[in-house]
C-alpha cells in the first residue's frame, strides 16, 4: 500500500530516516565513550525501543510507570525513572516493577528530597528488593532537582544509609554549562569515604551532539525526540529538515478565501506547542514553506497562504505533509503511527504507552 493511500489525518514514520538516525546517533555516543540510555517518551513504542538497544544503547528511559510498565512486559529491563515517586499505591506498583526487573534486569529512579528517598526505600523494603538511586540535580532547568551541590552531597549520603535503596549518582536535565561544576563539586564533596556517583546522567535532543565537550564529568546521555526529530530540532540546530522521520498527513477540506486553507487536524492531532524555530504557527507544511499553519480547533488546522506564491497554492481536496513542532507529545496523541519505506506502508505499530502519565 503507498503512503500516499493511507486515510488522513495520519502519522507515518519514515523508516529509513529513523534507522539512519538510530544508527548515527549510537555511532556518536560509543566513539566518544558516552553511555546512551535513550527516553521513550517521544515514540512510546516497544519495537522502537528494542532498535535502539539492539544498536547499542545501554538501557530505556521511562518518564512515568505506566510507561516503564509497557516496556518491562516487552523485555527491556533496564530502566531509568528519572521523576520523583510518590504515594503510596506508585511505591507499590514501583516495588512490584523492580521485582519483575531483577531478573537480568535493574530499575532506577530519581530523587531530589528525604521524602522521596524513604518512601522508595520502603517501597523497597516491602518488595524485598534493592532500587537505584540518582540524585536530580537542578543545573539551569529550574524544574525539579535538588538546588546545590551542598544538597545533592547530602542526600546522596542519605540514600547510601536508607535500607533497599543504592546510590547511583547524579542526573540532570537538560545538560548545561553549569553541569560539569555542578557534578564536578557534588562529587567531591561526597568525600574520600563516601558513596561514588558512578552514573552522572545529562541529556536533551537539543544540545546532543555537544554530549563530549561535559567529558569525563557526564558519562550517560539521555534524549529522545531524537529519534523523529522535529521542527524544533531543526530550529535548534540538532537536525535537518531530511532528518525528521515524523510526518502528519492531512488533507485540505475547505478554502473558504484565496489566502486560507483548513486541514483535517488540529489541536487532537498536533502538538499544541509553539516552535523555536522563528516561524509562527503549530508545524512546517513540507510542500507549501511559505504557509503558516497559524492555528488550530480540535479537529481544524488553520492556515493562512498569503506569503505563498498566487500560482502555487493547496487545492481542495489535496493532500499535505506537516512537520510537527514536538514530537513527542504528537505521539501520545495518536493510537498507532505507520512506519513506511520508499514510500510504501511496511508496519502499523499501536502506540502502546500512549496515555501513561501515571
Amino acid at each position: 500500500m503507498d503512503a500516499k493511500d493511507l486515510d488522513t489525518p495520519v502519522v507515518t514514520i519514515d523508516l529509513d530516516v529513523m534507522e539512519r538516525t538510530i544508527r548515527r546517533t549510537q555511532e556518536y555516543f560509543d566513539r566518544h565513550g558516552i553511555a546512551f540510555r535513550p527516553h521513550i517518551k517521544t515514540h512510546k513504542i516497544p519495537a522502537i525501543a528494542h532498535l535502539q538497544v539492539d544498536a547499542g544503547a545501554r538501557g530505556i528511559t521511562c518518564q512515568k510507570l505506566g510507561e516503564a510498565e509497557v516496556f518491562l512486559a516487552a523485555g527491556l529491563k533496564d530502566i531509568l525513572i528519572p521523576y520523583n515517586i510518590m504515594g503510596e499505591e506508585k511505591l507499590d506498583r514501583l516495588g512490584r516493577l523492580a521485582r519483575q526487573a531483577s531478573a537480568g534486569g535493574q530499575i532506577t529512579v530519581c530523587v531530589d528530597s528525604a521524602f522521596t528517598a524513604e518512601g522508595i526505600s520502603r517501597a523497597a523494603s516491602r518488595a524485598g528488593v534493592e532500587i537505584g538511586v540518582e540524585v536530580e540535580c537542578d543545573t539551569g532547568m529550574h524544574r525539579a532537582g535538588v538546588q546545590s551541590p551542598q544538597e545533592a552531597a547530602d542526600l546522596a549520603a542519605l540514600i547510601a544509609r536508607l535500607p533497599g535503596l543504592r546510590f547511583r549518582g547524579w542526573m540532570t536535565y537538560p545538560t548545561t554549562p553549569e553541569t560539569v561544576s555542578f557534578f564536578e563539586e557534588a562529587s567531591r564533596l561526597l568525600g574520600p569515604s563516601g558513596p561514588t556517583a558512578e552514573v552522572r546522567s545529562g541529556g536533551g535532543t537539543p544540545s546532543m551532539w555537544q554530549a563530549h565537550e561535559a567529558l569525563p564529568v557526564v558519562n550517560e546521555y539521555r534524549a529522545g525526540t531524537y529519534v523523529y526529530f522535529d521542527r524544533n530540532s531543526v530550529g535548534a540546530g540538532a537536525a535537518t529538515w531530511d532528518d525528521c522521520a515524523m510526518l502528519v498527513h492531512m488533507t485540505v477540506v475547505s478554502r473558504p478565501t484565496r489566502d486560507r486553507a483548513i486541514l483535517d487536524g488540529g489541536s487532537k492531532t498536533l502538538s499544541s506547542d509553539t516552535t523555536g524555530e522563528g516561524n509562527k504557527g503549530f508545524g512546517r507544511i513540507v510542500e507549501y514553506p511559505e504557509a503558516v499553519l497559524y492555528g488550530q480547533s480540535e479537529e481544524h488546522g488553520h492556515v493562512d497562504l498569503s506569503a505563498c506564491p498566487p500560482e502555487r497554492r493547496p487545492e481542495l481536496g489535496e493532500r499535505v505533509t506537516v512537520i510537527p513542532n514536538h514530537c513527542c507529545v504528537t505521539t501520545n496523541l495518536q493510537d498507532e503511527v505507520v512506519g513506511v519505506r520508499g514510500g510504501k506502508v511496511e508496519i502499523t505499530w499501536p502506540v502502546l504507552a500512549r496515555g501513561k502519565i501515571r
